[in-house]
């Protein structure tokens, strides 16, 4: 099981600030998002949403998560 964490207006697209989902193994960030509904998995897809894994900051080329771990969403951020 691996614990998806969503900051800001992800957390409302995703209906709450976390959920945790099943996985067999290691699983790839891409696979992961096609386990997610797609008004979810489409925004985080998007390649301004910074990812961080178990508490860092990781880049999403090759990210592979597996059990145990913590995968948080960050949206762009916005201002003016």
């Amino acid at each position: 099981m691996i614990k998806l964490v969503f900051l800001g207006r992800l957390a409302d697209l995703a209906g709450g600030g976390e959920i945790d989902i099943t996985i067999a193994g290691p699983t790839r960030l891409e696979d992961l998002l096609l386990c997610l509904p797609g008004p979810l998995a489409e925004p985080l897809a998007d390649l301004r949403v910074k990812l961080a894994l178990n508490g860092r900051l990781v880049p999403r080329e090759s990210l592979v998560v597996d059990a145990g771990d913590e995968l948080a969403f960050l949206p762009p951020v916005s201002g003016g």
